[in-house]
């Protein structure tokens, strides 16, 4: 699962992953490659003794025991934040609103007749390959809540790539279903090939938990696992347990939708609340390869090639290219801005923010695979933004690029015109007043930090649908600084706030509706702070030496403030973290051998730059 606002490869440097709380030594066992890593992991998580320096027990809670932990521990955190609904990777929409929703207990099945009735559980590796045997049955790893009617559909049918030409036909469910998960002929083609029959696939959000699943049960049961050879995904074998085709699609999920923080959360949950074991390949993805793919991957991607730099405006610049290719698979991009290297993505597209109006700048790419190869750089690609109200406003915001037209109120969040990320809640999108608009009820609106200071304020409302006049506050930095009049219905005006005045990072939030009216806002804008000095406009930059480092890091800021230094290991986990002000060391010792991300942020500045652990 990769989780929508992008993917967790191109969040990596945003900070999305956390730290999983994997209890000290858990995996000091676990030093091997192959069936021997194999084995030692299956002695780590399974329910025997084996007399570990640091050992916890699989216990097995029992088959019912889950519907307690899935009302608890599968909610929606995640796409449709605080919903107290189930999270069920057969119906989320990550794009937008879910075409339907669980609570939890009181839409458990039950009986259905088609999509939405309800959801039940569903075990990813069909309970009849192990005829309904515990603890499999019962193991929290390879049970997930699901829709119940699509869980009949997918029935015991092994996952793949399905043909679109060969889809299934079953009365009462439409295939592809609601979120797009469908059944069918597998391809058997690419990646897919030597495999004709009928397979399940679910949507790209969630192939890699559905591989990891796999991993963790084929290391669990490698002990019973080679009795279970009916099952087409197996090959009657108690080390590779997966048929070749199944097995390269697996690996090919888990390299293409990497460990997301839901899976974080819930590997912790179950380990702490429920059966007292971990999935080894949530805390570790690298063990995959380690294991089922134990060959070194030194083969570097190919160079991405016509990188283009378009569509600028006073603050950003987009970027766009053609993709490289790689044996394995390209994990992401380092874009350098300058010859620095500040941003990564895992897209071929990116709008590179936090830039000054009237400057040319200069842009090159580099992709980078799972195992730390990188291409050449790209060609050159440089572009000058543009000087409109220049040195006046700090932030400016039309609203054209807020999530599609909704009806519906919920929590919305878009890029703004100047980067950074707006959040709306209570907010629909399909009304307007000179073009797109953003109509918030009892909601709020928070944009993101600027460095600028504030000095007046200018937005334009219109109260649509029924309702009185009212206000919004202005807040600046939490504190209120003015209100936002709103007229009778369909009355467009204009509300300038003047002489604020408030220096250095400022962020805005609108809030404080009476009267439940709903109001649509557009053309938003702020001045800077009128005494904002040169200085202050200084980009953030940073001195990190010695890279390669053996053991300290030390880190020398362009401006003194309090920043925070955060080491990504190339999958997206969160390894050090500290706060530095204007100096600072890291002690990398703990860290292995190989490539990392040093993400620096002060107030609303990141840079990125690669760095080598000896």
């Amino acid at each position: 699962m990769k989780m929508k606002f992008t993917h967790l490869l191109a969040a990596l440097l945003l900070g999305m992953a956390s730290v999983a709380q994997i209890p000290t030594n858990y995996y000091s066992t676990a030093t091997g490659t192959g069936f021997t890593l194999k084995t030692q992991l299956h002695r780590i998580i399974n329910t025997e003794n084996d007399g570990l320096p640091v050992e916890y027990f699989h216990t097995d809670q029992g088959y019912d025991a889950m519907d307690g932990f899935i009302a608890n521990y599968d909610l929606d955190m995640y796409y449709e934040v605080n919903s107290n609904t189930i999270l069920d990777p057969y119906s989320e929409n990550p794009a937008g609103s879910d075409p339907y929703t669980f609570s939890p207990v009181t839409d458990e099945c039950g009986n259905y007749n088609s999509e939405g009735d309800c959801y039940n559980k569903e075990h990813v590796i069909p309970q009849s390959v192990f005829n309904q045997a515990t603890p499999m049955r019962s193991d929290a790893h390879e049970l997930l809540p699901t829709d119940g009617r699509v869980n009949g559909f997918r029935g015991s049918y092994p996952f793949g790539v399905v043909d679109d030409s060969n889809l299934i036909n079953q009365s009462g469910i439409s295939n592809p279903t609601q979120n797009g998960s469908k059944l069918g002929a597998n391809i058997n083609s690419g990646y897919a090939a030597g495999y004709s029959g009928i397979v399940f696939e679910p949507i790209d959000e969630f192939k890699g938990d559905i591989a990891r699943i796999h991993f963790y049960f084929a290391t669990r049961y490698q002990d019973l696992v080679a009795n279970w050879g009916n099952y087409a995904m197996f090959n009657g074998t108690s080390d590779v347990v997966f048929d070749e085709t199944f097995l390269n699609i697996l690996l090919e999920w888990h390299q293409m939708d990497p460990v997301s923080q839901k899976e974080i959360d819930r590997n912790n949950n179950i380990f702490y609340h429920h059966q007292s074991n971990r999935n080894p390949f949530i805390d570790n993805p690298e063990y995959v390869n380690l294991i089922w793919n134990s060959e070194p991957d030194t083969e570097a991607p190919s160079t991405p090639t016509n990188l283009i730099a378009s569509n600028p405006t006073n603050f950003t610049i987009d970027l766009n290219w053609t993709a490289a290719t790689d044996n394995v698979g390209v994990t992401f991009y380092d874009i350098y801005q300058d010859g620095v290297n500040r941003f990564t993505t895992a897209n071929t597209n990116f709008t590179v923010t936090g830039l000054t109006p009237s400057t040319t700048y200069c842009f090159t790419v580099v992709a980078t695979d799972a195992a730390g190869n990188t291409s050449g750089f790209s060609n050159e690609a440089c572009e000058t933004t543009t000087n409109t109200d220049a040195g006046n406003n700090c932030l400016t915001e039309t609203f054209q690029n807020i999530p599609a037209n909704s009806g519906s109120y919920d929590t919305r969040t878009w890029t703004g015109d100047n980067g950074g990320t707006w959040t709306a809640t209570d907010a629909r999108t399909d009304q307007t007043i000179s073009n797109r608009a953003i109509t918030v009820r009892n909601g709020s609106i928070t944009a993101p930090s600027t460095s600028g200071g504030i000095g007046s304020f200018t937005v334009t409302t219109k109260r649509v649908f029924g309702g009185s006049p009212g206000t919004f506050n202005l807040k600046v930095n939490n504190t209120l600084v003015g209100t936002i009049a709103y007229g009778d219905q369909d009355v467009v005006q204009t509300t300038t706030i003047s002489n604020i005045n408030i220096e250095g990072t400022v962020s805005i939030t609108i809030d404080g509706n009476t009267g439940s009216n709903r109001v649509a806002f557009d053309d938003l804008s702020y001045t800077c702070y009128a005494n904002l000095s040169t200085a202050e406009l200084n980009k953030l930059e940073a001195n990190v030496y010695p890279n390669p480092v053996k053991n300290l890091l030390h880190i020398t800021l362009s401006k003194p403030e309090e920043t925070q230094v955060e080491i990504y290991n190339v999958l997206g986990k969160n390894m050090l973290q500290k706060t530095i002000q204007a100096t600072g060391t890291i002690n990398t010792q703990s860290l292995s051998s190989g490539m990392y991300i040093l993400r620096i942020t002060q107030g609303n500045q990141t840079i990125s730059k690669k760095l080598i652990k000896h």
